[in-house]
């Protein structure tokens, strides 16, 4: 598995293949590669919450089991939700706490946040892992506020990340060329809006994914913005369709939907959107995504009876690490794998 070029004495990630060898949580332990991860899951946390409660934000203890999921089977969703049993009671694992976060404003009167897992059934991939960290803030306000809160909250953890482990990421990865430029960045990132995004890079095949009702920009366009562009970009203002339910309309045409996907590094790192404050807008939403409003009727009594301007954003930890780290695979960033685990009990359980 090739590797990105990084300074001399850099040290090696594991090769994704070997995670489920007898033995591999043992060279794990002793690997620098994972010793060098875990100084780095303690200074995001503490990171997050210093730059958390400096904005006001209060931190929530939340269930990580849930009937309402953020991507349910419906337009605007890319993945598929956990089904598990709890004490006899069908419900899924979280693939956000976005939902559980909404509420949580209207408890603690303010914004919040926290850092938890989240689960997905996807198959792994270089960019995907289908348990991953996932911090998540809801704020009081737009999505302009959002924005604002989300680039100083990276240009904090970019910081801290130099502060801390600079002087090992010199030696031991590719340099912090890219943390520091994140870091001195004063003006705003750039800022486009998806028909902006699509006008840039559609000359190229591949780019764009059109499905007649809805477009989103692929991978591959991702990285050609970044190129032409900035490496640290805003893309906002997706089509509706292409984003789930809960993200507010723009206008009365709801065609384009009041959202925005941070793109740097690998691409999208920062996904976020403010929500409807129009019961009626929300309803409109959920039918036009083919959603059963049944399942979320406890979201829309909440929209009705307490009304908030909120917006929130969900951001991978891996995938901040992998442009912490500049490497390619997200799958060599997980502290401990949940990669091609056996479907059925193993004879002897052989990895923690």
């Amino acid at each position: 598995m090739p590797l990105l070029e990084s300074s001399a004495g850099s040290v090696s990630p594991p090769v994704v293949s070997s995670f489920n060898e007898p033995g591999a949580f043992l060279e794990s332990i002793r690997s620098p590669w994972f010793h060098l991860i875990a100084d780095l899951h303690d200074i995001i946390q503490s990171a997050t919450v210093q730059y958390a409660a400096a904005q006001g934000l209060k931190s929530l203890y939340l269930p990580l089991t849930t009937r309402t999921v953020t991507c349910p089977t419906a337009l605007g969703s890319d993945s598929e939700p956990v089904p598990v049993t709890v004490s006899g009671v069908k419900t899924y694992l979280a693939d956000s706490m976005q939902f559980a976060l909404e509420y949580g404003c209207r408890v603690s009167q303010t914004g919040c946040y926290n850092i938890l897992p989240s689960f997905r059934a996807e198959e792994p991939d270089e960019t995907h892992l289908g348990q991953f960290t996932h911090s998540e803030a809801e704020i009081v306000g737009d999505l302009d506020d959002l924005i604002r809160y989300v680039d100083g909250y990276v240009k904090a953890m970019a910081a801290a990340v130099l502060e801390r482990a600079g002087a090992r990421l010199e030696v031991e990865r590719r340099g912090t060329a890219h943390l520091q430029r994140m870091v001195d960045r004063d003006a705003a990132f750039e800022q486009l809006t998806f028909d902006e995004a699509v006008r840039i890079v559609g000359d190229v095949d591949g780019t764009v994914r059109d499905e007649g009702a809805w477009r989103t920009l692929t991978r591959r366009g991702e990285l050609l913005l970044m190129r032409r562009v900035s490496e640290f970009v805003w893309v906002r203002h997706f089509d509706s369709l292409a984003v789930p339910f809960y993200q507010a309309f723009t206008d009365e045409s709801a065609e384009r939907a009041k959202n925005a996907d941070l793109f740097f590094g690998m691409g999208e790192v920062v996904g976020s959107g403010e929500r409807h404050t129009d019961v009626g807008e929300l309803r409109k939403s959920i039918a036009l995504h083919s959603v059963d409003e049944a399942e979320y009727d406890w979201y829309v009594r909440m929209q009705e009876e307490a009304p908030m301007l909120t917006s929130g954003f969900g951001m991978g930890i891996e995938r901040f690490l992998m442009w912490v780290l500049g490497h390619h695979d997200i799958r060599d960033v997980a502290l401990i794998s949940r990669v091609d685990e056996p479907q059925d009990w193993p004879a002897a359980v052989v990895r923690p």
